[in-house]
C-alpha cells in the first residue's frame, strides 16, 4: 500500500513554474508542444562556443537573470531577489524564477501559507564553477616562466577568489533561497542525482505530504549541460550529437537515425498540495501523484546498468501506485537520443510492462529541447500535464522512422495522453527514478 493510500492523504499538483528552452510562459510552452516547435539551436551564441564540445543546444535564451524574468512580484520580494542575485549562479537563478512562477501559477500568496507546514525539495546537478572565477587566482600562481605553480594555490591563489564564491555553487542554495523568500519553514531538502533528481525530488515532496509532515510543498529541479565544465563532463560520459544537420532535427529520441544527445539547460518547479486543502481553496488541479519508484544498479567499477535500474524503478512505481501496466495512458520517457541509452530504456519499458510496453504511447520531450540535466525530468513532466489540458500528447519530433529494435509505440500528434502516465529518468551511473501521475 502506498504512503498516500495508507494515510488517506492525496497529493495533487496545483502550480507549474518553468524556465525552459521553449519559454517560461505556460501558454508559450503549451503552444510549442502542440505545434511541434523545437527549441534546439546552434551553439554559436554561447561565449565559449569555439572551445566547447557542443554543436547544438537547448538554451533558455529568454532568461537573462534580470529581475523581470522572475515574474510579477511584490515589491519587497523583488528587492530581496535583486539583492541576492550576486550570490546565485545561473542554475540557482533559474530555480528561483521557476519557483516564483509556480507559486504565481497556483494562485496562492506565500504569506497565506502556514510556514511550519510548508516546505521544499529541489534537485540539481553538481554545480560547477565557471572558468572565469579562477582567472585571478591562476594569474597569481603563474610564474615568469608561464608555468602554473600548484603549490602556491592554497596560500596565494585561493585568496583571489570572490569571498562569497562558494555560496554561488552549493547545490542546496536553490532550495535555501526559495525557502527564505517564501517563508517555508517546514521540510527542506536538496538532492544531487543528476537527471534522476527531478523525479526523486517530486517523489520526496509527495511522500512528505502523504505521511502528514506538510500540506504544501514546492518540488522540482534545476540543471545545465551547456556551461563549460558541465559540457566537458557530458562529452566524457555521453554520445553527443555532432553531425551536420538542421539544429531543430538534431535531437532524435528512439529514431532509427538518432545521432546522440543534445545538451540544454532549464528548471521546473511544481506546487504540491494535500488534495482537500487544494479543493477547499478552489485550486486548479493538473494531476495527482500516486506512486514513486527508484533504483540504483552498477557494477563493481561503478558502470551503471541503466536497463535494470529502470526496470526496478518502473516496477516499484507500479507497486506503489497500485496501477497495472494496462492502466498507463502514456509514458513520458527519458529519451536521451543516444543509441545505447534509448535501446536500454526501450528494453526496460517492454520488460517491466509486458505486453503493454509495446502498445502504450511513448513521448520523448528531449526531442524539443535536449537534455536539461537535473531539470529535464520535471520540465518534461510539466509538459505532459500541459498537454493533458489540451487533450493531445506531444509528438516525438524527428522520429519519422522509429527504431524497430526499440519496439515502442512512439507518440504522434494523434495520440491521447490518457488518464495517467509514468515519468522516467535515469543517469549514466545507473540511478533511475519514476513517478506515476493521474491526470484530471
Amino acid at each position: 500500500m502506498s504512503t498516500s493510500q495508507e494515510n488517506n492523504r492525496r497529493v495533487v499538483i496545483t502550480g507549474i513554474g518553468l524556465v525552459s528552452p521553449l519559454g517560461s510562459s505556460l501558454d508559450t510552452v503549451g503552444e510549442a508542444l502542440a505545434t511541434g516547435k523545437s527549441a534546439v539551436v546552434a551553439c554559436d551564441t554561447l561565449p565559449e562556443a569555439e572551445s566547447l564540445p557542443l554543436r547544438y543546444a537547448g538554451e533558455c535564451r529568454q532568461f537573462t537573470g534580470h529581475i523581470d524574468d522572475f515574474g510579477e512580484l511584490p515589491k519587497e520580494k523583488k528587492k530581496s531577489i535583486r539583492k541576492a542575485l550576486k550570490v546565485m549562479c545561473r542554475e540557482t537563478q533559474m530555480a528561483v524564477a521557476a519557483a516564483e512562477l509556480a507559486v504565481a501559477s497556483a494562485g496562492i500568496e506565500s504569506d497565506t501559507l502556514e510556514p511550519e507546514r510548508s516546505g521544499i525539495v529541489l534537485g540539481s546537478d553538481y554545480m560547477l564553477t565557471l572558468p572565469e572565477d579562477y582567472v585571478d587566482g591562476i594569474k597569481k600562481c603563474t610564474g615568469e616562466s608561464g608555468e602554473f605553480e600548484f603549490g602556491d594555490w592554497g596560500t596565494t591563489g585561493l585568496g583571489q577568489m570572490t569571498p562569497l564564491w562558494m555560496l554561488k555553487y552549493l547545490p542546496n542554495m536553490p532550495a535555501s533561497h526559495v525557502a527564505i523568500l517564501n517563508d517555508l519553514r517546514g521540510p527542506n531538502n536538496s538532492l544531487t542525482l543528476r537527471e534522476a533528481a527531478s523525479n526523486a525530488a517530486v517523489g520526496e515532496a509527495f511522500t512528505t505530504i502523504a505521511r502528514g509532515h506538510a500540506d504544501f510543498m514546492l518540488a522540482g529541479a534545476t540543471g545545465t549541460r551547456i556551461l563549460p565544465m558541465q559540457a566537458i563532463h557530458a562529452m566524457q560520459t555521453e554520445e553527443l550529437a555532432t553531425e551536420d544537420c538542421d539544429p531543430a532535427t538534431a535531437s532524435r529520441p528512439f529514431a532509427a537515425n538518432r545521432i546522440g544527445m543534445v545538451a540544454g539547460e532549464g528548471s521546473g518547479v511544481l506546487v504540491l498540495e494535500e488534495r482537500s486543502k487544494a479543493e477547499a481553496r478552489g485550486a486548479t488541479i493538473y494531476g495527482e501523484i500516486v506512486g514513486i519508484g527508484s533504483s540504483m544498479v552498477a557494477d563493481r567499477q561503478l558502470h551503471g546498468n541503466t536497463k535494470q535500474a529502470l526496470i526496478n524503478a518502473i516496477k516499484a512505481c507500479l507497486r506503489d501506485s497500485k496501477l497495472a501496466p494496462g492502466d498507463i495512458g502514456h509514458i513520458n520517457a527519458y529519451g536521451l537520443g543516444t543509441k545505447e541509452c534509448d535501446a536500454d530504456e526501450a528494453a526496460a519499458i517492454r520488460e517491466a510492462l509486458g505486453d503493454a510496453g509495446s502498445t502504450v504511447p511513448v513521448t520523448a520531450l528531449k526531442s524539443y529541447f535536449g537534455n536539461l540535466g537535473a531539470g529535464s525530468g520535471v520540465v518534461e513532466l510539466a509538459c505532459s500535464l500541459l498537454a493533458a489540458k489540451q487533450g493531445k500528447l506531444p509528438a516525438v519530433l524527428n522520429c519519422a522512422e522509429p527504431d524497430a529494435e526499440c519496439g515502442l509505440k512512439i507518440a504522434t500528434a494523434n495520440d491521447s495522453p490518457g488518464s495517467s502516465f509514468l515519468k522516467l529518468s535515469v543517469t549514466p551511473q545507473g540511478q533511475a527514478s519514476a513517478l506515476a501521475i493521474l491526470l484530471t
